[in-house]
């Protein structure tokens, strides 16, 4: 019997419609604006100024602190301004606006990786590499990488857990890159391995890909410690907290992280980046996207620069369908709906989906007729029922008692709600506003 995780969880349509075709390279852009925010924690620093030049891999933004990441250029060119920009949020974030002139990469960047094993390199060589990289979860959560492999004093990591869930539906960026790069993953989880100083990886994968379960076991017999771990299909199981559960059977407890439990978790785009990183010396300016939709000509997964403009993506694809609806920043369930196609590619871009009209519409919003039916799907165990009503109230003392700040805002009660209540949208907002009460209380 396939493992999943033990609480809530919905099955949606999987929509998985541009996962057969090969990644495809995407041409340089006219420009790129990169933001100097494309992780959790302080925007890095810039160190260019206007009408300087620039190579492909060049540091461009130094991190700002521990919990920060540095920022690449993705492209050979002339930097034409560095000020705030609006970013896929709404709001203007500071950037570096970059004219394309060519494509010369800086010369420490190798065109063929190092040939000695990921083995003979130091723990602190590998972490120190994806460090002044600028890797960071490129799941979504764009956590700053080498800060995860550096787990707090007392905690001790004993479990690599790579996610290869991609169980958001439409999103296949990561089943391409399993299917098309196993052998460098591999590489990647040994250097990783390493670097935390375990000897056991669990890499979970959901059943609906068996052609990339086949590909990396193929690979994974020829290393030591690495289990390929074929998962039911099951929303929302590329959460940390429900894969750990899934293929581990430990639960995190609530507000821990999952080194309490002897685990760090890495999505496969954040391997790879690591291989690169470390075996080619190459920063982290450029991923693999997802652009889909049903009434798009040319669906399929996108391998292009930091800081392209998503409008040229979409291009790529087909153009833009007239009929429309959303133009959705990630998957549907906890991906967010964009103003504006003027926005860039970041690191945490895994997608970008054009719904038509006709699904993107919200129904009419009813009266909770108290079915209970999204506590049932909750994969926290939480009420989202009582938490929306919390929130309504903006009763912040009361969502904390009944733990908001666990919910992973997957969007599951939403979506089994029968009453069409915005149960999402309002924990969301809730929570933001307690986590700010949580974070003025202690300063």
């Amino acid at each position: 019997m396939l493992k999943t995780f033990k609480i809530g969880g919905v099955h949606p349509p999987e929509n998985k419609l541009s996962a057969q075709g090969e990644i495809i390279t995407l041409p340089l852009p006219e420009q790129v604006i990169i933001p100097l925010s494309q992780h959790i924690g302080a925007p890095a620093a810039p160190t260019v100024k206007k009408g300087d030049t620039v190579k492909v891999g060049q540091l461009i933004g130094q991190a700002a602190g521990f919990i920060s990441a540095n920022i690449h250029s993705s492209v050979s060119g002339t930097v034409t301004s560095v000020d705030p920009v609006i970013d896929a949020s709404g709001y203007p974030r500071p950037a570096i606006t970059i004219k394309v002139e060519g494509d010369e990469w800086d010369e420490k960047i190798l065109k063929e990786p190092l040939s000695q094993h990921p083995n003979t390199f130091t723990k602190e060589e590998i972490i120190a590499a994806i460090n002044a990289a600028g890797i960071v979860g490129m799941g979504g959560a764009t956590f700053p990488t080498h800060v995860k492999l550096s787990p707090p004093p007392g905690s001790t990591a004993e479990v690599l857990i790579i996610n290869g869930v991609e169980c958001e539906p439409y999103l296949t960026a990561d089943h391409r890159l399993m299917l098309e790069h196993g052998k460098e993953l591999i590489a990647g989880i040994e250097l990783l391995m390493k670097a935390l100083g375990v000897k056991r990886t669990i890499v979970g994968i959901e059943n609906n890909k068996k052609d990339a379960i086949e590909e990396l076991e193929k690979h994974a017999k020829l290393a030591d410690g690495i289990e390929i771990c074929p998962l039911k299909i099951q929303y929302p199981q590329g959460g940390e907290k429900q894969l750990i559960q899934a293929t581990t059977g430990k639960f995190v407890p609530s507000g821990a992280l999952p080194i309490a439990v002897g685990a760090v978790v890495q999505n496969v785009g954040t391997v790879y980046a690591v291989y690169e990183a470390v075996m080619k010396r190459k920063p982290l300016f450029e991923r693999v996207v997802t652009v889909t939709g049903k009434s798009l000509k040319e669906p399929g997964n996108y391998l292009c620069r930091i800081g392209t403009p998503l409008a040229q993506l979409i291009e790529a694809a087909g153009g833009l369908p007239e009929d429309t609806g959303k133009v959705i920043g990630g998957g549907p369930m906890m991906g967010k709906a964009l103003t504006t196609t003027n926005v860039s590619i970041t690191k945490g871009t895994s997608g970008v989906l054009l719904m038509r009209q006709e699904e993107s519409s919200r129904k009419e919003n009813r009266n909770c007729i108290r079915c209970t039916k999204c506590v049932s799907v909750c994969p926290m165990g939480l009420e989202p029922y009582h938490l929306m009503l919390l929130g309504e109230h903006n009763k912040l003392e009361a969502l904390e008692a009944e733990k908001v700040m666990d919910c992973i805002e997957c969007g599951s009660c939403s979506y089994t709600c029968p009453a069409n209540r915005p149960l999402l949208d309002v924990i969301r907002l809730g929570k933001a506003r307690t986590g700010q009460m949580i974070r003025t209380r202690k300063n």
